[in-house]
């Protein structure tokens, strides 16, 4: 529908006065964001009914940069830096891990100040496993709202930022499947950091002593 909606507004623009362009480009607006949600939809469809779960040993950091990979046009654009420390071979599924990574970045570059996007991804061990941060210094949130992001269509900046409300709960269904907890930990206008765990399994391994990187 977006498609043949955008066809139609190239075809007419400017032919069929200022009113009918404006519909035509509301019409096109419309169209692309239900395409979005109905997308995001369905990711979250495919985590929440997945029969059953596929964990195996993979490094965290090369999952992190091909979801970066996935994220190139963004970060290009946002002129965003996004490092890392030395990232844990964990027990997980990688297409999951990895999706919950590009929501996150992705998250934290849509949602920036004023500053160019700095976002830094590092984890540390615990007792029980892994736990993971994503720091930005992005808008940040009121931490009123800190549990609310995680709920299905919440979303704090109404239509003044694109999106479709689903992404950080898509992130937390994640990390349910996984037997962690996600949270975040923000101030209004101070940026924000989400952090989440990933239990040890047997096949649990330290971060490699692997130099920190930077993508730009």
């Amino acid at each position: 529908m977006s498609a043949f909606t955008e066809l139609l507004g190239r075809e007419y623009a400017g032919k069929l006065g200022e009113e009918a362009d404006r519909f035509i480009s509301y019409s096109v607006e419309g169209a692309l964001r239900i395409e979005a949600l109905l997308k995001a939809l369905l990711s979250y469809w495919e985590v929440a009914e997945r029969s059953h779960d596929t964990f195996a040993p993979i490094d965290s950091g090369a999952v992190l940069a091909k979801a970066l990979l996935n994220l190139q046009a963004a970060v290009t654009e946002s002129g965003a830096t996004i490092t890392s420390g030395p990232l844990p071979t964990v027990e997980a599924e990688e297409v999951l891990l990895m999706q919950l990574f590009q929501n996150l970045i992705s998250n934290s570059i849509k949602y920036r100040g004023k500053e160019i996007p700095r976002i830094h991804v590092s984890a540390e061990r615990e007792a029980t496993g892994w736990l993971f941060a994503v720091r930005d210094n992005g808008m940040g949130i009121d931490p009123v709202d800190c549990e609310r992001v995680f709920g299905m269509f919440k979303r704090l900046h109404g239509s003044e930022i694109p999106g479709t409300g689903l992404g950080l709960a898509l992130c937390k269904k994640v990390i349910d499947r996984q037997g962690g907890r996600i949270w975040v930990e923000s101030e209004a206008g101070h940026g924000a950091t989400f952090k989440f765990t990933i239990p040890a399994r047997r096949n649990s391994h330290p971060p490699g002593a692997k130099a920190e990187h930077e993508q730009r």
